[in-house]
């Protein structure tokens, strides 16, 4: 149980010596905007995720089948839109791979201005979206978090991966102590599933009981806000910037 909070303690240090520094923190706010970014396209644009991608792939065999309220189209459109955004996460990585934290930054940087016009979108388009302004939603959201994920992954923080959850949760369970694991980073792994969850949760409320913008502008502000902080933390070269051997 020590290790356990020991973990979690160790996702919110920001020591500039430790091997992730800030990182393993900017990786769980990229978590919580999945889960808002997720709410958001599947309760206002359809029956389609912009992060999910597995999901995508099923939604488009039900469509394909012809079950009704599931889009050819969209789950398409979403897929080339977030296979579109890794590309490019994919080239920043490339670019930046050996200083993490301008490969976040100008990673999140992008991603920011992706969901900012997403925010402008959804504004002019109102509620309910129309049929033009859902797509070009989707393909802003879809290349957003097509960005992250590629930024995520070669970033690289153990078990943060900011949209799969499959591996995490089988990692807690099969790993677990129950079963003669060590239960290593189940914490940090039960971090992500949390902050997954609250994410949606918040992003439906806000999509049910507010305004559907509410979801989009919160995620633009923690993208943006994480692009500053890893920008600024990471000019004086510290130790986290470099990917541990």
């Amino acid at each position: 149980m020590r290790i356990f909070f020991a973990d979690i303690r160790g996702l919110f240090r920001l020591d500039p010596d430790s091997a992730h520094g800030p990182l393993s923190l900017l990786l769980v706010s990229m978590t919580l905007v999945t889960g808002l970014v997720d709410a958001f396209s599947y309760l206002v644009l359809g029956h389609v995720f912009v992060a999910n991608m597995t999901g995508n792939v099923v939604f488009l065999g039900f469509a394909l089948i012809g079950a009704p309220g599931f889009s050819i189209t969209a789950s398409l459109v979403a897929l080339g839109s977030f296979a579109a955004g890794a590309l490019t996460g994919g080239r920043i990585a490339a670019k930046h791979a050996e200083h993490r934290g301008r490969l976040h930054s100008f990673a999140a940087t992008l991603q920011a201005v992706l969901l900012a016009i997403a925010v402008i979108l959804t504004a002019l388009g109102g509620s309910p979206v129309p049929a033009g302004y859902r797509y070009a939603l989707i393909v802003a959201l879809g290349g957003a978090m097509g960005v992250q994920n590629a930024a995520a992954r070669k970033i690289a923080v153990p078990d943060l991966t900011t949209t799969v959850l499959t591996l995490t949760i089988t990692g807690i369970a099969a790993d677990s102590s129950l079963v003669g694991g060590q239960g290593s980073r189940a914490g940090r792994r039960l971090v992500s599933v949390v902050t997954m969850l609250a994410g949606a949760v918040i992003g439906a409320a806000l999509v049910l009981h507010g305004q559907i913008i509410y979801p989009l502008a919160i995620a633009f502000l923690t993208i943006a806000l994480g692009a500053a902080a890893s920008g600024t933390l990471g000019r004086s070269d510290p130790a986290w910037v470099h990917a541990p051997s």
